[in-house]
């Protein structure tokens, strides 16, 4: 695990310590229970053409301040009414300036349903029920921070309340981890969280190691058309997609001039 990732996940094992207190694990489980059932992920990013996953997304480490006075229901919107398949909701705060709260606000806002991933950093069975307490209909697993059988218990959980996993990989190791978990969604993260560097050659790399009965989703340094046709090609089903829209002037026109030739 890298620098950055021990230190957010140290950060998040005391958070969680406090949210634990705030609503035990017993009421955080009934509140998702008692959710009407989530929606559909995985059906939603498949389909001939690469699908958007747009990202609602303050700040990144690497980035800094991406967007400033960030209203997420009023982006939100706009990435759905701009066609994307899903919405990528980052709730971590301390590093990337997100909050939990976000998720529950772009739900009740959205005036079509379009599902939402939760995008943290998922690493006990109490962040799954959470998730779906405040509207995920499916979240993020990050194979670099969990052990095998983190992995396993985090993806049994969710799929027993019915939300989908994007799990996170970066090289040929955490792939094969993540295929013998038996994930369904794969997600290539082109960044590399030691240098912060992004390379679309990841996700050349390691598609064809995937079999095609599973979903693939390319994340991180997705910029332009140019990119969208080079992961057209792999047959990448999805594209996660959060700076190159956060950063934008105009972000439905961004939408349109990366997938709307």
């Amino acid at each position: 695990m890298s620098a950055f990732l021990f230190h957010i996940v140290s950060h998040k094992l005391r958070e969680l310590d406090h949210s634990k207190l705030a609503a035990p694990l017993t009421e955080m489980r009934q509140m998702a229970l008692d959710q009407p059932p989530p929606l559909d992920f995985a059906s939603a990013i498949k389909g001939d053409r690469v699908k958007l996953i747009a990202e609602v997304k303050r700040a990144s480490p690497s980035r800094g301040m991406i967007r400033h006075n960030l209203d997420p229901s009023a982006i939100a919107q706009v990435y759905a009414n701009s066609g994307a398949a899903a919405i990528s909701v980052l709730t971590e705060n301390k590093y990337f300036g997100g909050d939990l709260s976000h998720l529950k606000i772009i739900k009740q806002s959205l005036t079509r349903p379009v599902p939402l991933l939760r995008k943290d950093f998922v690493i006990d069975p109490y962040q799954v029920y959470e998730s779906r307490a405040h509207g995920a209909d499916s979240l993020l697993l990050i194979v670099q921070i969990l052990s095998r059988t983190q992995l396993a218990e985090l993806l049994g959980l969710s799929h027993e309340i019915g939300m989908d996993c994007l799990v996170e990989v970066h090289n040929e190791t955490e792939l094969e981890t993540a295929m013998q978990s038996g994930a369904k969604i794969i997600g290539i993260n082109n960044r590399d969280l030691l240098t912060f560097q992004t390379d679309l050659s990841t996700t050349e790399r390691l598609r064809p190691l995937v079999p095609y009965d599973r979903l693939v989703v390319s994340e991180s340094g997705i910029k332009g058309r140019s990119d969208i046709e080079r992961l057209q090609e792999l047959k990448v089903n999805a594209v996660l997609v959060g700076e190159a829209l956060m950063s934008a002037p105009d972000i439905a026109a961004k939408i349109k001039e990366m997938f709307n030739p």
